[in-house]
C-alpha cells in the first residue's frame, strides 16, 4: 500500500512539473483527451439536434430526378447547355445567357449591376464593359430548387414546390395567370417557365433596335440598328410573343439546331418547327443539371462528422440560434434546404444606380432622383412592398464576386456584418471601400427612405464576440461551398463552339484553354465546319 501510495505521488508529482513547464514556456494546456473527445459529441450533437429541428438531411443533392419523376434527359441538357452560351435567341446578337451568368463568378454576374446588350466586344469577366441593367444576376445554380425566382421573387410556383405545376407558375403581365396554366404538360417545372423570359427583356438580350418612338423620347438614344429589330407590340401593348416567335424563327433558320432538336422532339424530326417552348425546356433541363449542394454541412447532416471544422460547427450553432440569420434564411419544407425563405424583406441594402444614357445605364430607377430601387413594390403596386427583396440563399457564396441585389458589398464578411447592424453599416457605407465601380458612386440614393421601413427582424443589433463572428463567417463560407463548385469545374462547361457558328464570347476570368474541348464530347455536339 505504502509503495502503491509512493508511485502514484512521483506521478503526481511529475505531472504537475509537466504542466508548470508548459505554462513556463507559454504553451496553452490541452484538455485531457477523454474531456475533449466529450466536448465535440456535445457539439456534435448539439448541431445533430439543430439541423433535425430544421429540416435539413443534406439529402438535397440527389434528390432532382426523384423530384422530376424520371432521369434527366443527357442529350436535351447538353442542348440546353449549348443554348445558354450562344447569342442565337439576343435579337441583338451581343448577348448570351452567359454573358450575365458567367461560369468564372460560380454561374453568377461578375458585375456590380448586370451589363447586358451593348456590351464592349463581347467580354465577359471583371472587364466586361457596357450600359447597366436593373440589377445584378444571381447565380443559377441550385436554382432547380427554388419556388421564387428573381431578385423581387415574381416568377414562382403557386404551390411553393418548384416541381409542382398542379396549380401553375405565376409571372407579372404580360404573361400573368394564364401563360403557364395548371398541369402544362410541357411546362412543367419553374425553371422551364422562367427560361421563356430572358430573350424578351430589351436590356438583357432583344435590344433596341426598331424601337424608336414607341417606348418614349427618353429610349430613342438606344435603338443603335445592330441585330435584329425587335418587333412591334401586339394588340395587347406588349411584345413578348413577338420577340419569342422572331427568335423561333433564328433557331429554325439553324440547320444544327433543327439536327438537334429532331434528335429530341419528334415533332421537329417530323418537319414541324422548333419552339420556343422547346428552347426553354432544353435550358431548363440543363439548369437541373447544375445542382451544387454536397457541402461539408450536408456531409455532416448524413453523418460523416469530420466534413466540418469545430469552428464551422460552432458558427452553424451561432446561424441557427444566437445570430438569427435562419428566421430568414430557411432550410426547412418548401426552402429546399436552400437557406432562404424565398419572401421578401427589407435589410437596408444600400442604394446604388448607374446614370441614364448611352454606355451608363438602360434602366430608369424608381425615386426623384431615379436612384432608387423599389423592389417588390414594383410588382404588387403595393408601398408597404418597397425596397424589399427575396431572401438570398447561401449556399456556395464563397465562389460570388458581389453580394445584394445591387453588389454593393465585395466582401462576404462585410455582408454579413452588414445583417448584424443594418443602421450602422447603411449610414457609415463607403462605396468606394466596398469595391462598388466608379460608374455607380455617381448616382447614390437615400438611404433614410429605406432604414424607415426596415424588416423587424433587422432593426436591432446582433451582438457577437470577434470569435463568434469568425465562426460564422467559417460556417457561411466555407460549411456551404460544394468543392465541385470551382472556377475550372464551371469554366469547362463553356462549349468550344457554338452550333449557330455565332461568335462565342470571351469569358476572360476563366482559365486559358478551360472550355470542354473533349470533356462533353458525344454525338450531339457536332457542328459543322
Amino acid at each position: 500500500m505504502q509503495a502503491a501510495r509512493g508511485r502514484t505521488s512521483r506521478r503526481a508529482l511529475t505531472a504537475m512539473s509537466l504542466a508548470c513547464a508548459a505554462l513556463l514556456c507559454g504553451a496553452a494546456p490541452s484538455l485531457p483527451a477523454a474531456e475533449a473527445e466529450a466536448q465535440a459529441e456535445t457539439l456534435d450533437q448539439q448541431l445533430k439536434d439543430v439541423l433535425a429541428a430544421n429540416g435539413f438531411t443534406g439529402n438535397i443533392q440527389g434528390s432532382v430526378e426523384q423530384r422530376l419523376g424520371r432521369p434527366i434527359n443527357q442529350q436535351l441538357q447538353n442542348l440546353g447547355r449549348q443554348l445558354f452560351f450562344d447569342p442565337i435567341h439576343a435579337l441583338h446578337d451581343d448577348n448570351s445567357c452567359a454573358g450575365c451568368h458567367d461560369p468564372a463568378a460560380g454561374f453568377g454576374d461578375s458585375q456590380a449591376i448586370a451589363i447586358g446588350v451593348q456590351n464592349k466586344r463581347m467580354i465577359v469577366g471583371a472587364t466586361r464593359d457596357g450600359p447597366r441593367n436593373q440589377r445584378r444576376s444571381p447565380t443559377i445554380i441550385n436554382t432547380i430548387f427554388y419556388p421564387a425566382l428573381m431578385w423581387d421573387g415574381r416568377f414562382f410556383a403557386r404551390s411553393h414546390d418548384p416541381f409542382d405545376n398542379s396549380q401553375g407558375f405565376d409571372f407579372p403581365p404580360p404573361e400573368g395567370k394564364k401563360k403557364f396554366p395548371p398541369g402544362d404538360p410541357d411546362v412543367t417545372f419553374l425553371a422551364i417557365a422562367q427560361a421563356h423570359m430572358p430573350s424578351t427583356q430589351l436590356m438583357e438580350l432583344a435590344g433596341f433596335t426598331g424601337t424608336r418612338g414607341t417606348l418614349g423620347h427618353r429610349w430613342n438614344q438606344f435603338d443603335d440598328g445592330l441585330g435584329d429589330p425587335v418587333p412591334p407590340p401586339n394588340a395587347s401593348g406588349y411584345r413578348n410573343d413577338r420577340i419569342r416567335a422572331a427568335v423561333e424563327d433564328r433557331v429554325n433558320a439553324v440547320g444544327n439546331y433543327r439536327d438537334r432538336f429532331g434528335a429530341i422532339f419528334a415533332d421537329v424530326a417530323a418537319g414541324g418547327p422548333i419552339t420556343f417552348t422547346m428552347v426553354a425546356q432544353a435550358i431548363g433541363e440543363w439548369e437541373a443539371t447544375l445542382v451544387r449542394a454536397n457541402a461539408p454541412l450536408d456531409r455532416f447532416a448524413r453523418g460523416t462528422l469530420d466534413a466540418m471544422t469545430e469552428r464551422q460547427k460552432k458558427g452553424a450553432l451561432l446561424f441557427f440560434g444566437k445570430a438569427g440569420c435562419v428566421d430568414c434564411h430557411a432550410t426547412k419544407g418548401n426552402a429546399n434546404q436552400m437557406f432562404s425563405d424565398f419572401k421578401g424583406h427589407n435589410i437596408g441594402v444600400p442604394q446604388i444606380a448607374p446614370l441614364f444614357g448611352v454606355d451608363k445605364g438602360n434602366f430608369l430607377f424608381d425615386g426623384p432622383g431615379h436612384n432608387e430601387d423599389h423592389g417588390l413594390e414594383q410588382v404588387t403596386q403595393d408601398k408597404n412592398d418597397r425596397y424589399k427583396f427575396r431572401t438570398a440563399p447561401l449556399r456556395n457564396l464563397a465562389m460570388q464576386p458581389r453580394f445584394f441585389h445591387n453588389g454593393s458589398f465585395t466582401s462576404l464578411s462585410a455582408a454579413i456584418r452588414h445583417h448584424l447592424d443594418v443602421k450602422q453599416s447603411a449610414r457609415n457605407y463607403d462605396p468606394a471601400l466596398n469595391g462598388v465601380p466608379e460608374d455607380l458612386r455617381q448616382n447614390m440614393g437615400p438611404i433614410q427612405p429605406v432604414l424607415s421601413r426596415l424588416d423587424p427582424l433587422v432593426v436591432h443589433p446582433i451582438l457577437l464576440t470577434d470569435a463568434e463572428f469568425d465562426q460564422l463567417l467559417a460556417f457561411v463560407r466555407d460549411a456551404l461551398l460544394d468543392p465541385k463548385d470551382t472556377l475550372a469545374d464551371n469554366c469547362r462547361r463553356i462549349p468550344a463552339r457554338l452550333p449557330s457558328g455565332m461568335t462565342p464570347m470571351q469569358f476572360v476570368d476563366c482559365p486559358p484553354g478551360a472550355d470542354d474541348h473533349g470533356q462533353f464530347q458525344a454525338a450531339d455536339m457536332r457542328v459543322d465546319e
